[in-house]
């Protein structure tokens, strides 16, 4: 019985001492597993960074030969095509040569005489020289010419201005405004009073911009010999010697600025009729029955060359009109 209880109680302590060491066991068994896992897992990984670099590299190799050679192409084709431009351009320089030494030889001898070309140039600068000397002496006369108006104008200005300030004449009890005590020589335009004659306007007429200004203007006054010498005394009163030109035709003053005659004239005058005056207040029915009966008779020719125009062909039954007849095969 001893026995057996000893037997029981290390069977007992074999069963916790076997479950000890199957978990003990376990427990290292699983720990193991996950280092084996774990350099797995690196091995693989660093098996994997390897092959993709050696495919890398391998594709850095393939695009390196490839891009030299469509590189190598290209710059080939470049060549090519800088070649064919630069004979090209050397060709088309040769040919332009060509012809110009062509051209040259073939002008010089069947178109342009070189001697007959060079006689006509000098006989040209001869005529422009002749020409630019003519020109010179016209520009001198004119400039004369002008001159000379200028001093015709400034005289005749004078003359026109010594008519009108002719009161300013100086005389022996006062001296005149052109006249001073402190000058030695009398002025040029008391000179010109002294020896012009005031003589009255003919005609009198409105004062314009060129009055005001002391220049004679279009409907001046007109002076005997006012356009000659201002230094000679003149007698005459009137100028009879110069053509009366006819007036300017310009438009026709209104309202109180018009010829009394003219006014007048128009007040008599009997108006034209109007256009109500001239027609009939039974103008429109009788256009509208004039319309109606135009109507009618183009109406009845029609229908009378309707009438001449029918085609009768015969039939059966008789002569019927083509309408007719047709009618009656319907």
């Amino acid at each position: 019985m001893a026995d057996l209880l000893k037997l029981e109680s290390e069977l007992e302590e074999f069963k916790k001492e076997n479950f000890n060491r199957n978990s003990q066991a376990e427990e290292n068994r699983q720990r193991e597993c996950q280092a084996a896992t774990c350099i797995q897992s690196w091995f693989r990984a660093c098996k994997v960074r390897a092959y993709l670099s050696y495919l890398h590299k391998k594709a850095i190799i393939i695009q390196k030969i490839w891009r030299g050679f469509t590189a190598r192409a290209r710059f080939r084709q470049m060549v090519k095509a800088a070649y064919f431009i630069m004979k090209m351009n050397f060709y088309e320089e040769m040919a332009v040569r060509i012809q110009r030494r062509w051209r040259g030889f073939f002008v010089r001898k069947y178109i342009h005489n070189f001697y007959a070309r060079k006689r006509y140039l000098e006989g040209l600068s001869r005529k422009n020289e002749l020409v630019r000397r003519d020109l010179d002496e016209f520009e001198e006369l004119q400039k004369k010419e002008r001159e000379c108006l200028r001093m015709v104008k400034e005289q005749t200005a004078k003359v026109y201005q010594a008519h009108r300030l002719h009161h300013l004449l100086s005389t022996k009890q006062c001296p005149g405004v052109f006249n001073s005590p402190f000058r030695t020589v009398p002025h040029e335009m008391e000179l010109l009073l002294r020896q012009v004659k005031y003589q009255a306007p003919t005609r009198l007429a409105p004062r314009d911009r060129t009055c005001l200004l002391g220049m004679p203007g279009p409907t001046a006054p007109s002076f005997a010999q006012s356009s000659g010498s201002p230094w000679i005394k003149t007698t005459r009163t009137s100028c009879s010697s110069r053509p009366i030109l006819p007036p300017i035709a310009s438009k026709k003053q209104q309202d109180l600025f018009r010829e009394p005659g003219e006014v007048w004239e128009q007040r008599v005058h009997c108006p034209d009729l109007t256009l109500r005056l001239q027609t009939s207040y039974t103008q429109l029915e009788e256009a509208q029955s004039q319309l109606r009966q135009h109507e009618f008779r183009n109406r009845k020719y029609a229908l009378r060359q309707e009438l001449q125009i029918a085609d009768y062909t015969l039939t059966p039954r008789g002569a019927v009109p083509d309408g007719v007849r047709h009618l009656q095969q319907l």
